[in-house]
């Protein structure tokens, strides 16, 4: 049995009791049973009220438990769809007070939430405001009344992160481009105009609106200054430029130039102004010294034009050059004609450049080459003549290389210009073509003047005898000493002279044989040192007058002349009309001894 039961049996009997005990009181006093009715009935009565109330009590306590049960019931429902939460599910079996506990626990916990939510939604949108306040940006779309669900609160989190960020981007490019606007306005000696600028360069950097437009108008602000200082320092180097220029033509004394030094490194506003008035100054003393400033630039255009290969005719073209009249028309004649040609040359330096280092090497070839025909080179001592043969080795390959290369670039400025690429008058490759032609018939010269030196060496020794040349350096293998040259005959020297010598030609000749003159020359030959006997020098005379005979019938030939200005075919043309001609005169000259014999 229940001890709520006990306890209701116990109040049972303690009415009982009561009852009983009232019932011997009035007896004892005698009340009479009418009376003893009504006082049982007052009793019963009073008994009844109580119980009814107590029972109303209780009664009202279920219906408010009830109540509390469906309210809290409904309450957490509405809270669940607010939280995007699935429905509370109640457990079987419990009782009302039991029921109404875990609703209004669970309720308490969903309300906590429900609060915690809108207390970080409160959060996020007021670091929204703060972000849209400097950013100039429109709020997250999110309804403030509403309970927000976890993903909502999670993605205006990233949200606010990803603002958060782009606020410390733009706000650290506005701290950079506005320390360069600061530094181009110290440069340009400029104080803020607009409200802009002086939001920018003189308000706190953290009250700054980072919108997009102000970062861009920054930018833009930014670049009109960039260009105005470039405009500046594009002014003061033509400044100095200019000034440099007439300070060479005035020939301004050094301590004038360390005057204004200062202001040819720096190009802020007052140094553009300092330069200016440099410049007008100079151009003052310019006008006075009108004279020597032409000469200068006359100077300068000679070394112009040597730098863009002008020949004499383009160079006579610019009449006012030779104008001896020095008059500010002339000198801005001059001015204009120095300007073109600069721009020339500094628009086609590459092609001008490869034509200089043409002609470098072309003048390195030529001095090469003559060093290679200078006997006197194989005395050298310190490998010069190993490094200048392997040094003419290598402008052999690379000059033509170089000529292709500067045709093709030649070919391309054509063109594009349309017009010819001269270089003194000529179009290059003629100039190329026209300096190897004269190479050519130089070296045609250089043959021509060491064979008419052998042959006259050759007449000279037949008529007076061979000379003998005592060597300045240790002789060769096989060189016969002085003292046995002088036993040696005539055949044995004739034959010890160069193959392109004429009596080599004569005594090898498979037709001819020396004659006997020629092979008695021998015992009436003597050097110089010796002396010469009257009968040797007859004899001489003799074999002379053959040889010249030889030579006359080269030289008055009608159809041969062996001048260098008539020079129109190779050297071994030369050499083999040569040898025929010294043939037939040496045929002829052996005859009329023979016959004089």
């Amino acid at each position: 049995m229940r001890k709520s039961e006990l306890h209701a049996a116990e109040s049972v009997a303690c009415l009982n009791k009561a009852l009983n005990h009232l019932k011997d009181i009035w007896e004892e006093i005698g009340i009479p049973e009418d009376q003893r009715v009504q006082r049982t009935d007052a009793v019963r009565m009073h008994v009844k009220n109580l119980l009814d109330m107590m029972i109303a009590e209780e009664e009202g306590l279920k219906k408010r438990l009830m109540s509390s049960i469906e309210s809290c019931r409904k309450e957490l429902n509405s809270l669940c769809e607010e939280l995007r939460l699935s429905p509370f599910e109640e457990d079987d079996g419990l009782t009302m007070l039991q029921l109404e506990k875990e609703i209004r626990t669970h309720l308490k916990v969903m309300l906590k939430q429900k609060s915690q939510r809108m207390n970080e939604l409160k959060e996020l949108m007021q670091q929204d405001r703060e972000l849209c306040d400097i950013l100039c940006d429109n709020p997250y779309v999110i309804d403030p009344d509403r309970v927000p669900s976890a993903q909502q609160l999670e993605n205006y989190c990233q949200y606010i992160s990803s603002r958060s960020q782009e606020k410390e981007r733009r706000h650290a490019e506005f701290v950079a481009i506005k320390r360069q606007i600061v530094v181009c306005m110290e440069d340009l000696e400029q104080m803020p105009d607009t409200s802009f600028e002086r939001d920018v360069v003189c308000e706190d950097e953290e009250a700054f609106c980072l919108s997009t437009e102000n970062i861009t108008a920054l930018k833009v602000l930014l670049s009109q200054l960039e260009n105005r200082k470039a405009e500046n320092e594009a002014v003061c180097v033509s400044y100095r430029g200019r000034i440099g220029e007439l300070w060479a033509r005035l020939q301004i004394p050094q301590e004038e130039r360390d005057s204004i030094a200062e202001h040819m490194k720096n190009s802020k506003k007052r140094n553009m102004d300092a330069l200016h008035a440099e410049l007008e100054r100079l151009e003052e003393l310019k006008m006075k010294n009108m004279r020597s400033v032409i000469e200068t630039i006359r100077a300068e255009i000679t070394l112009l034009w040597e730098k863009c290969f002008y020949s004499l005719d383009q160079r006579r073209a610019f009449t006012p050059y030779y104008n001896g009249d020095f008059s500010e028309e002339l000198l801005t004649m001059h001015e204009k004609e120095e300007q073109r040609l600069k721009q020339q040359f500094e628009e086609h330096r590459e092609l001008y450049d490869g034509v200089t280092t043409w002609q470098n090497n072309w003048t390195l070839y030529q001095e090469l080459e003559k060093k290679a025909t200078d006997p006197s080179r194989f005395n050298n001592r310190g490998g010069n003549l190993l490094r200048e043969e392997k040094q003419r080795a290598e402008l052999q390959k690379s000059l033509p290389k170089l000529e292709r290369s500067l045709k093709s670039q030649v070919e391309q400025w054509e063109a594009v210009q349309g017009a010819e690429f001269l270089v003194n008058g000529q179009r290059f490759m003629q100039y190329v073509e026209e300096q190897w032609n004269l190479h050519h018939l130089e070296k045609e010269r250089e043959k021509l003047e060491r064979q008419m030196k052998k042959n006259k060496q050759t007449e000279e020794d037949m008529l007076y005898g061979t000379s003998l040349r005592t060597p300045t350096k240790r002789r060769l293998a096989g060189v016969p000493t002085p003292g046995k040259s002088r036993k040696l005959n005539t055949t044995s020297s004739i034959s010890s002279c160069t193959p392109n010598t004429t009596l080599r030609s004569i005594c090898h000749s498979p037709s001819m044989r020396p004659p006997l003159s020629v092979s008695k020359i021998g015992s009436g030959l003597r050097t110089p040192a010796r002396g010469r006997t009257p009968r040797g020098l007859e004899r001489n005379k003799e074999n002379l007058s053959q040889l010249s005979g030889a030579l006359r019938t080269m030289t008055s030939s009608p159809h041969r002349n062996y001048s260098i200005n008539s020079v129109a075919s190779s050297y071994s043309e030369f050499a083999r009309e040569l040898s025929q001609a010294t043939k037939s005169g040496c045929k002829a000259g052996v005859l009329n001894s023979t016959i004089t014999r």
